[in-house]
C-alpha cells in the first residue's frame, strides 16, 4: 500500500478539499500518513493570498524532498493554479495540478506532470465528495466556489474562477451524509459565500439555503463561513436570531474603515454601512461573535485613512480581528497602483491593529465570565486531563474533563479567561 501525505495551507475551502482528496485517495487504496512522516507521495495544497503563503508552499515542497528523496511531490491549490511556471522551476517538484484537477486526484497522482485547467472557463460547480472529516468534530461543507468581485488587492478570482454554486439538493445530501457520520456541527464554506445561488438555473440565495438546512434540524449546530458585509441581509440576521441550530457567529471581511480606501479596493459598501450592520447584528443576537478581516498598508493609505480604520474598529463591538499586512500580488489592479507603503510602516500599522484585536478579544471573553456555554469538545489532553472545545458563539473553552467528552456538546460554566481562550469548570461541577 503506497503512502501519501497532504499539507494544507489557507482557507476552509482548501481544508475541505484536502479532506475530500484524502477520502478519494483512501478509496483508491492509498494509506494517508502525516506530512511529517516518510511517504511515497507528498501533496501540498497551496494558498496564494500573500507572498508569505507562496513562500510557505515552496518551503513545504523542499521539506518533503528532505523527508524522502525518492518520493513524488505534487503541488496543487491556488498558487499552483495562478503561477504553475514558478513552481515548475523547483527541482524538488514532480508535478503541478490546478484546482479543478483535485476532482480526479487519485487518477492524476502518478501519471501527470503538469495539468492546470483554465479555471475561468469553468461555469458549473462540481463539488468534491466528502462523507467524513478525518477525526474532526466539526465538518466543513463546500457550497460554492469562485468569485466574480475582482477586488483590487485579490488574486483569488484568478485562482478559483467565476462564482459557481452547488445545487441545493447536492448540499442537502452532503449535510445528511455528514450528520449520519456523527458530526454535530457543519460549517458552510465557499470563496464568495454571499453570492451563493445567483448563478443556478433556478436562482436562490444563501438565506434560502440556510433556512432549508435549518428546517430539517439534521445537525445541532450550523455555522456560516465568511460573508461579505453587503450580502448579510436583515432576513439572514433574523433567521439566525430565531434558530436554535444556527450559531450566532459572523465573519465579515471589512478590510478598511476608510471610505476612500474601500473605494480604491473596489469594496461595495461604506464604513457607515458596516457600522449599521454590526449594530443590527448585535441587536438581534446580543451574544454574537463578530470577527472581521483588516488589510493595513493598502497602496496610498495615508495616516488619516489608517486612523479612520482604527477609530471604526475601536468603536465597534467586534470580537476578534484577522490583520493582513498588504501584500502585492502580480496580476491584480492594486499591484500597479501608485503609493505603495514602506514595509516598516505597514508592519507598524499591523502591530497597532493587532493590539486592538487582542484587547477586543479579551473584552469579549470577559463578558462570559460566570456564564454557562454549550461547548462542543474537540480536544483532550491526557497529561493535564483538560478538554478543549468551541461554544456556539465561537469561543474556545478549556476545562477539566475526560476523554469520553470528545465530540460531545456539554454545558460548561466559564470562570474566566487568559485573554485568548475561556477557562471553565468541569461539566460535573457546573451541574452542582
Amino acid at each position: 500500500m503506497k503512502r501519501v501525505a497532504i499539507s494544507t495551507l489557507g482557507c476552509k475551502t482548501n481544508q475541505f478539499e484536502s479532506a475530500a482528496m484524502i477520502e478519494q485517495l483512501q478509496a483508491a487504496g492509498y494509506l494517508v500518513v502525516p506530512f511529517t512522516e516518510p511517504s511515497d507521495i507528498y501533496i501540498v495544497n497551496s494558498c496564494t493570498v500573500t507572498a508569505r503563503t507562496d513562500a510557505e508552499t515552496r518551503r513545504l515542497i523542499r521539506r518533503a524532498r528532505r523527508l524522502n528523496p525518492a518520493s513524488r511531490i505534487i503541488a496543487t491549490g491556488c498558487y499552483a493554479q495562478v503561477a504553475p511556471g514558478e513552481l515548475e522551476k523547483m527541482p524538488e517538484l514532480d508535478s503541478v495540478l490546478g484546482n479543478q484537477e483535485k476532482q480526479n486526484i487519485s487518477e492524476l497522482l502518478e501519471t501527470s506532470e503538469y495539468s492546470v485547467s483554465d479555471i475561468a472557463a469553468i461555469n458549473q460547480a462540481e463539488p468534491l465528495k466528502l462523507t467524513s472529516f478525518a477525526e474532526h468534530t466539526r465538518a466543513f461543507l463546500q457550497i460554492q466556489n469562485g468569485c466574480n468581485s475582482f477586488c483590487a488587492y485579490c488574486i483569488v478570482p484568478y485562482a478559483r474562477g467565476r462564482s459557481r454554486s452547488v445545487r441545493p439538493d447536492d448540499i442537502m445530501m452532503g449535510v445528511r451524509d455528514l450528520a449520519a457520520n456523527g458530526f454535530k456541527e457543519i460549517v458552510l464554506t465557499g470563496i464568495h459565500l454571499g453570492g451563493y445561488g445567483l448563478d443556478l438555473h433556478l436562482p436562490t440565495t444563501l438565506t434560502d439555503l440556510v433556512r432549508q438546512i435549518n428546517a430539517e434540524s439534521l445537525v445541532p449546530r450550523l455555522r456560516i463561513g465568511s460573508v461579505e458585509p453587503n450580502e448579510v441581509s436583515q432576513e439572514l440576521l433574523d433567521l439566525m436570531a430565531g434558530s436554535e441550530n444556527i450559531c450566532p457567529h459572523l465573519h465579515l471581511p471589512l478590510q478598511s474603515g476608510s471610505d476612500s480606501v474601500l473605494h480604491r479596493m473596489g469594496r461595495p459598501y461604506s464604513a457607515a454601512f458596516f457600522r449599521d450592520l454590526v449594530g443590527r447584528a448585535t441587536a438581534a443576537m446580543p451574544h454574537i461573535f463578530i470577527g472581521a478581516d483588516i488589510i493595513v498598508g493598502f497602496p496610498g493609505e495615508t495616516e488619516e485613512e489608517f486612523d479612520e480604520t482604527v477609530q471604526l474598529i475601536e468603536e465597534l463591538p467586534l470580537s476578534d480581528l484577522h490583520v493582513f499586512p498588504y501584500s502585492s500580488r502580480p496580476g491584480t489592479k492594486a499591484a500597479g497602483m501608485p503609493g505603495h507603503i514602506a514595509d516598516r510602516v505597514v508592519t507598524e500599522r499591523a502591530a497597532r491593529v493587532r493590539n486592538i484585536a487582542a484587547m477586543k478579544k479579551k473584552q469579549f471573553l470577559d463578558r462570559f465570565t460566570e456564564v454557562t456555554l454549550n461547548v462542543l469538545v474537540h480536544g483532550y489532553n491526557d497529561k493535564t486531563n483538560e478538554c478543549k472545545g468551541l461554544s456556539r458563539n465561537y469561543i474556545s473553552v478549556c476545562f477539566p474533563g475526560e476523554k469520553a467528552f470528545l465530540k460531545e456538546e456539554l454545558s460548561v460554566l466559564v470562570t474566566g479567561s487568559n485573554g485568548t481562550i475561556a477557562l471553565g469548570r468541569s461539566p460535573v461541577m457546573a451541574d452542582k
